[in-house]
Formats: C-alpha cells, sequence, structure tokens
C-alpha cells in the first residue's frame, strides 16, 4: 500500500512526539523545582514506562485482533487527557503537585500504544527489504519530535505558566486526533491465520525463546536503557559542568532553556541521520553490523560527555555570539560529542526493527514489536532509578558505566548478529 499511508502515520508519529518532546526534557527540571529526592525523580522519569512495559504487549497483541487503526486513536487520545492532566497538576505545589504529575505519566504510560501499533503498521505495509528504512520513518519523527518539542516546552512555560507545556502538549495531541481519525486508514485486517492472544508472560517467553529475536529485544534494551540515563541527566550535568548551582528560579530557568536547545539539537542530528542515510546505510553494510557499531559509537560519545565543561552565557543563550566567543570552544565540542551520541543511537533503532520484523510472521508484528518495546520501557523504568541514584554519589558515574554497557552490548552484538548469526 501505498506511500500516502507511509507519510500518514509519520504524521502521526511526530505529532505526538512533538508532545512527548515538550514535556519530556522538562520533567527532571520541573521536579527539581518541587524539591523532589533522587528516587522521587527516578520515580516521575519511570512511571511513564513501568506502564508501558506491563500494557505494551498486550496493545501490540490487540492491534494484532482488532487492527491498528482503533489501538492508535485510543492512545492518541489517553494523551490528550494525560497531557492536560500534567497541566492541571503544576496548579499545585509540593508534593502534591509532584504525585499528581506522577499520576499523569503513568496514565499516559497506560494509554502509549503509539510507536508499537506505528511500528506494526509500517511492518504491514512495507516490504522486507524496505522495512528498515522505513523504521527509520519513526525514528526520524521521533527525533523531529525532539527538534521542536523541546523548544516548545521551554518557551510555552514563559508563555502560559508553570501549565504551558501541558497545554500546549494535549491541544497537538488533539489535533493529532482529528487528523488520524479522518485520514489515517486501517493497514491489517485480521484473518484466520491470527494467533490466539497469549498471557503476558507466555508471549515474552515465546518471543525471548526465539534465539535472533530474544538478542534483539535484549539489544534494545541495554541501548535503551543508556540512552535514557543521558535523557535524565543531561540538564543536571550540564548545570553542573558549565556553572549553574540550580538554587535560584534564574539558574533555573535557564537550565531549561539550555537542555531544550541541546536536547532538540540532538533530535535535528538523529532525524537527519534516520530520515536520510540510513537506508543506504543499511543496503551496504545490512542490519546487523550497523547495529553493532551503532552501539560503539554510542559507547564513546557517552563516556566523553561528562568530561565536557565550560561556563554558561549570562543571558542563558547558547547562541552564534555564544558559540564564537572566547567560551565557544568548550560548546563546539560539547556539541560533537553529542551529534555522535544522536548519530549511533539514530543507526541503531531503525535497522533493529527491521530486523526484527523481518524475523517475525505477519500476523504476529504487533506482539513481537510489543514485547521489544515493553523491554525499552523496562530500561525506561531502570535507567532512571539507576541514573538518579548513581548521579547522586558522582556526577560521572551513570555516563562511564552506561559507556561500558554500550561497547558490551556492541561486542555481543557482533559476536552473535554479524560473526555468528549470519544464517539466523
Amino acid at each position: 500500500m501505498k506511500k500516502p499511508s507511509v507519510l500518514i502515520i509519520f504524521l502521526t508519529v511526530f505529532i505526538d512526539l512533538i508532545g512527548f518532546g515538550i514535556v519530556l526534557p522538562q520533567l527532571p527540571l520541573y521536579a527539581k523545582s518541587y524539591q523532589a529526592s533522587g528516587f522521587e525523580l527516578g520515580l516521575l522519569m519511570a512511571s511513564f514506562s513501568a506502564m508501558q512495559f506491563i500494557f505494551a504487549p498486550w496493545w501490540g497483541q490487540l492491534s494484532d485482533r482488532m487492527g491498528r487503526r482503533p489501538v492508535l486513536l485510543i492512545s492518541i487520545a489517553g494523551s490528550v487527557v494525560a497531557y492536560a492532566w500534567f497541566a492541571l497538576a503544576t496548579r499545585f505545589t509540593g508534593a502534591t503537585a509532584l504525585w499528581l504529575i506522577i499520576a499523569s505519566r503513568t496514565f499516559a504510560g497506560f494509554c502509549g500504544a503509539n510507536i508499537t501499533v506505528a511500528q506494526a503498521y509500517i511492518a504491514d505495509i512495507s516490504p522486507p527489504e524496505q522495512r528498515s528504512k522505513r523504521m527509520g520513518l519513526i525514528g526520524m519523527a521521533f527525533g523531529l519530535g525532539f527538534i521542536f518539542g523541546p523548544w516548545i516546552g521551554g518557551r510555552s512555560a514563559d508563555w502560559f505558566g508553570e501549565g504551558g507545556p501541558g497545554w500546549v502538549a494535549s491541544a497537538l495531541c488533539a489535533i493529532n486526533l482529528i487528523l488520524a481519525f479522518f485520514i489515517l486508514p486501517e493497514s491489517w485486517t485480521p484473518t484466520a491465520e491470527h494467533v490466539a492472544p497469549r498471557a503476558r508472560f507466555a508471549q515474552w517467553k515465546h518471543t525471548l525463546r526465539q534465539p535472533t529475536v530474544g538478542l534483539l529485544v535484549v539489544i534494545f534494551f541495554l541501548a535503551t536503557f543508556c540512552f535514557t540515563c543521558f535523557e535524565l541527566t543531561l540538564g543536571l550535568i550540564i548545570s553542573r559542568n558549565f556553572g549553574l548551582d540550580l538554587q535560584t528560579d534564574s539558574d533555573l530557568h535557564i537550565a531549561r532553556r539550555i537542555a531544550g536547545t541541546l536536547f532538540m539539537y540532538c533530535g535535528i542530528v538523529g532525524a537527519f541521520v534516520q530520515g536520510g542515510p540510513i537506508g543506504r546505510l543499511v543496503k551496504k553494510f545490512g542490519e546487523r553490523k550497523l547495529i553493532a557499531w551503532s552501539l560503539f559509537v554510542t559507547g564513546a560519545s557517552l563516556a566523553l560527555v561528562p568530561l565536557m565543561h565550560g561556563d554558561i552565557h549570562q543571558n542563558g543563550e547558547l547562541s552564534w555570539s555564544v558559540l564564537f566567543s572566547s567560551n565557544g570552544g568548550a560548546w563546539w565540542t560539547l556539541l560533537g560529542v553529542l551529534a555522535l551520541l544522536a548519530i549511533g543511537s539514530g543507526l541503531t533503532r531503525p535497522p533493529l526493527f527491521g530486523l526484527l520484523s523481518n524475523l517475525t510472521p505477519a500476523n504476529e508484528q504487533g506482539a513481537t514489536i510489543g514485547i521489544a518495546q515493553g523491554a525499552g520501557s523496562l530500561a525506561r523504568i531502570a535507567g532512571p532509578m539507576f541514573a538518579g541514584a548513581f548521579f547522586q554519589a558522582h556526577p560521572n558515574l551513570p555516563y562511564f558505566v552506561c559507556a561500558a554497557i554500550a561497547f558490551a552490548t556492541g561486542i555481543i552484538g557482533w559476536l552473535y548478529l554479524v560473526a555468528r548469526g549470519r544464517h539466523c
């Protein structure tokens, strides 16, 4: 089917990820302003993923039985409610606000089937040789969401107050819901060949017992774990290494703006990689080699991030004048390291899900991709808990440990996907 369907699912994911990108980079700084502990910060970041871990495989199975379109519509509608809930929570103060925000993220995680079902949708409408390239569109939508989302999130708090990011995200998801309802066709018509639904843990066991498929799920878990630690701590470590103590409203405001700008920059690089050269790279090197090399690049860049030091400009803007000032060298180096990280991360997801899809029967795409996304969600539970606790012990520790994990995962990927897995 159907190039129009590819464009429509891209638009659906793109708008949804703008809403996601508006809120995510702001969460650690909101938690800081509400005086959250390290554990509470980790819980705030993990609550969304905890529910996705539980429900993403179920949503995927459901889409295999009843079709992709209704599940996507339910998920988007849930996002509308969840972001409005988030905005209302910011009207409170202290622990009340914090726990209401955690509750809103929990509800959003329960309803959040967008990426799982979108990837199954792409698999439905793509021939095997094009799946990695088209999975890159999902990653590109994710990256573009982080181009526009963090910037809008940083400014919407200025425009509309503390609840601004939530209200803007909710409005964008409402637009997304309307567009999807009217223009998104169904991609999968269940037939007599569909697989009977398995119990939650039976589905996990079934998927993980398939050697290459199970290995890909584990690799995705570890890669997501490492990147989640970066997501949680970037604003905090840049504030520390570039001279902000986050004890005043002014410092918090500057940190939010800079974190949003840096996430936007990573989104630009990641979107370029996944929307442009990924297809040619897969064709030249194959999915298996690309997955392994991407993890080596990710590991090297993670090890370098905490070594970057410099000064924050007095107005808190990361502008061309700052980059070409006497202190600009440190910022250029940081941008180079973050570009490597965005490239490494951007090169992992599309070939991994393309290969995963090609190894999965058509009538189990939703369930298998749901398990992989559930593993990613589990990483987003463990990663923030790990990063929050280890950052308090020493700010550099999460980065160095995750760099080692990424390198080790790359070696495992090379040994079992490339060297031993050519015929798997």
